[in-house]
């Protein structure tokens, strides 16, 4: 079965371990999801200046972060690697050229906070590929029609970041009315998904204000471009959740297929 590729917005480590609106709907889009045969996931959370691969039989579970109750360090996500598919890609696509992992890297919170409610039992593959972040936004979107491939071989290919994530701006009520710079770019973002201009979402997302308070970084956008490239014009598009939480954060979280 061919599989769907999808952007996920996963915002705080907390939504790991709590019950809201966001985590109740990818629970239940997990249900509804078919069992691919692997994970591909691209997290905003492995920033590099090459493109690897991790290629571990096991990888560890990582807790990027700091300051939040000690419970969320406790969780594991045992989840397989998938080396034999990760050295397939490194041989298939020539240019650009892809590296191997065996050391640095395992499962971010980018992506274990994700799975822990789309595939609880953590009894599929994952493996991830990095972001160069030395490279233009047009790069990620190309290698993610490279990889495009993997969806008929049953592997999902998953973008975890946030298309608005300022945390200078946060505000540590969940609840926070959201920015009205937020809300605009949010917007903007859906229009061109919904017309399938994704020239503008690559070319255009900082030529105003409120992209640019919406996208201080690139690396909670980029995983969304991955996603893009690798859909089809066929391929229907979902808004799985739409929603903000910490006043500068969207979730909205974005599927074709």
């Amino acid at each position: 079965m061919k599989m769907p590729t999808l952007f996920i917005g996963h915002g705080s480590p907390m939504n790991a371990i709590e019950q809201n609106e966001f985590t109740k709907t990818i629970s239940n889009l997990g249900k509804s999801l078919p069992t691919p045969k692997a994970i591909l996931m691209i997290s905003a959370h492995w920033m590099t200046k090459k493109t690897l691969i991790s290629g571990v039989d096991k990888p560890k579970t990582i807790h990027d972060f700091y300051g939040f109750p000690q419970h969320l360090y406790t969780i594991q996500y045992p989840a397989p690697g998938s080396p034999q598919k990760a050295n397939e890609i490194i041989k298939s696509i020539k240019d650009p050229k892809l590296h191997l992992d065996l050391e640095e890297w395992g499962l971010d919170h980018g992506t274990w906070s994700v799975l822990n409610h789309l595939y609880p039992k953590a009894h599929i593959p994952v493996f991830q590929l990095s972001l160069d972040m030395t490279k233009p936004m047009e790069f990620h979107f190309d290698l993610g029609k490279k990889l495009n491939y993997l969806r008929e071989q049953g592997v999902m290919i998953m973008g975890s970041g946030n298309i608005v994530h300022n945390l200078r701006q946060i505000k540590w009520d969940s609840n926070a009315n959201v920015y009205d710079w937020a809300i605009e770019f949010d917007e903007w973002v859906k229009t061109k998904l919904v017309k399938r201009d994704f020239k503008s979402l690559m070319n255009d997302p900082l030529k105003f204000q409120a992209g640019k308070l919406s996208v201080p970084t690139l690396d909670h956008y980029l995983p969304l471009l991955y996603v893009l490239g690798a859909s089809n014009q066929k391929d229907q598009l979902n808004f799985d959740f739409e929603g903000y939480q910490n006043a500068s954060i969207s979730m909205r979280c974005v599927r074709f297929g």
